[in-house]
């Protein structure tokens, strides 16, 4: 038997130096095939990713990067190394540079959209269709959850931030996953995936670096026109999955990528922040579907 296709499903843990970082990421599937970058959210890493790639490696190349201080990427960050979205974006685009991803889809999950959608703004050509999951561009995606952290940006003060560094704790992390969600769709969540997560932010040193990253959402924030405009300018095929129970952001920010992208496909599932665990056998059909469509248009 061919040895690349009887190991096609096999996931590679792989570790990168980009810029002096030790960047660990999983890759699966051909290169040759249509690519994938998979960008996680909050306060997850590329573990969010292991099914799926395993699912659709078959016929695609799926690439996940852990960013700094996340996962099994390098942590303590180093001192030269501002912890901002905008040098993770850097970073994650001389990462495929690196491992010569040249065109791809790109999934962008909530930290993975201010970290992907430089990547989008910046290298357009490089980009082959976005899917979103619980991902903002839009104001109208930030309930009044965020009101407090959005004074807070602007006017910092040392009580508010005590205050609102609550979520950086065994609880706030467990509340990532089950939050919001109703009864009969708790028995869906993979239990141990907060506590992995919850053992790499706990580190010496890392919630102050959660917090100082968290705040740089202020400049995700106001670069929303920028996103916007790309959307319209450029017109990426576009895969917007939301859930309807999702309390970070909201689900009023689903027709909002509507009215920058027209022909984008809008799914709202019956799930929380993190749908691609709840409803997996959905999320993946509704990205093969959406990928080859796009495929076969271009």
């Amino acid at each position: 038997m061919n040895e690349t296709k009887q190991y096609v499903k096999q996931i590679h843990n792989r570790t990168i130096t980009i810029d002096g970082i030790a960047v660990f990421y999983r890759e699966a599937g051909d290169a040759a095939n249509p690519s994938l970058l998979l960008l996680h959210g909050f306060p997850t890493s590329s573990i969010a990713f292991k099914n799926l790639m395993i699912a659709m490696s078959d016929h695609y190349h799926l690439v996940a990067p852990d960013y700094p201080g996340f996962g099994f990427s390098q942590f303590p960050i180093p001192d030269h190394f501002a912890y901002t979205f905008g040098n993770i974006a850097a970073l994650i685009n001389k990462f495929t540079e690196a491992i010569n991803l040249d065109k791809f889809f790109i999934y962008l999950h909530d930290y993975g959209a201010p970290i992907g959608l430089q990547i989008c703004l910046n290298h357009p050509a490089k980009i082959a269709g976005i899917i979103v999951q619980s991902g903002n561009a839009h104001r109208e995606g930030m309930g009044p959850e965020w009101d407090e952290y959005i004074k807070y940006w602007y006017n910092p003060t040392p009580g508010k931030k005590k205050e609102l560094m609550a979520f950086l704790s065994a609880e706030g992390i467990k509340n990532q996953y089950f939050g919001g969600l109703p009864e009969e769709i708790l028995p869906r969540v993979s239990p141990e995936l907060w506590m992995l997560d919850w053992a790499f932010l706990k580190r010496p040193g890392n919630i102050e670096k959660q917090f100082e990253l968290n705040c740089d959402f202020k400049t995700h924030f106001e670069m929303f026109p920028a996103y916007q405009a790309y959307f319209r300018d450029y017109q990426p095929p576009a895969l917007v999955i939301w859930g309807k129970y999702e309390i970070f952001f909201s689900v009023e920010e689903v027709p909002c990528y509507q009215r920058d992208l027209p022909n984008a496909q809008v799914h709202i599932l019956d799930g929380g922040h993190d749908v691609l665990d709840t409803h997996f056998d959905v999320v993946l059909r509704l990205i093969r579907d959406f990928v080859d469509d796009s495929l076969r248009l271009q």
